[in-house]
């Protein structure tokens, strides 16, 4: 008996096709980017038109970033505001933005910086100059409550005493008069309410 052969089976005429999904018709829109580096450069301030504007140039992926090289490449590219493309460069290249606020500058032990405009002196400052910045006297000349001698700076260049205010400096006095240890008298008046030292006031004139 001939065997009968399968028929293969007719493509149904109503038969939709199907669909590309969502997540490819992104990729399409994004270039190479992945799913994830999109979502990064979104979180970093670019919009969905400047990532499909970027991999229109020609750029399709992490990679690509790195051969632009610099910010200001990325945001003639792209027509990114300049922080924003600081931002994508700086993750692009691996790099750890720091703020300017929280660089620390090492000064040399003999640099002296004016009081009042924080302007750094020349060589050749002594003290009692003028500031060439601000005009005014960069280094006060200060009088030490704990042995007398005057100088400029923050610390007595006699005893070691730190300065204390020229207007609390029978305060001082006082304090020292009272027993209170050299170190922590200038902590103690900056610690001090104004009616605290009031009171004080009212034992220093009694002296």
């Amino acid at each position: 008996m001939a065997k009968i052969s399968p028929k293969s089976k007719a493509a149904r005429p109503g038969a939709k096709k199907s669909k590309p999904g969502i997540r490819a018709e992104a990729q399409k829109a994004s270039g190479g980017f992945t799913e994830l580096e999109k979502n990064i450069l979104l979180s970093k301030g670019m919009s969905a038109k400047q990532i499909e504007k970027l991999a229109a140039q020609g750029v399709q992926g992490k990679k690509d970033l790195k051969h632009i090289g610099d910010a200001g490449t990325l945001a003639e590219l792209a027509a990114l505001p300049p922080k924003v493309a600081e931002q994508v460069m700086s993750w692009a290249l691996g790099l750890t933005a720091t703020p300017a606020k929280d660089s620390i500058v090492v000064q040399a032990g003999d640099v002296v910086l004016c009081v009042h405009c924080n302007a750094k002196q020349p060589k050749d400052y002594k003290s009692g100059d003028l500031c060439g910045a601000c005009g005014k006297q960069a280094e006060p000349i200060m009088a030490c409550f704990w042995c007398g001698a005057t100088g400029p700076g923050k610390f007595c260049r006699q005893c070691g005493a730190e300065f204390v205010p020229t207007g609390e400096l029978e305060l001082g006095i006082l304090l020292k008069r009272e027993g209170l240890p050299k170190h922590e008298i200038p902590a103690q008046l900056r610690s001090m309410s104004q009616a605290e030292k009031d009171s004080l006031w009212g034992r220093a004139r009694r002296y």
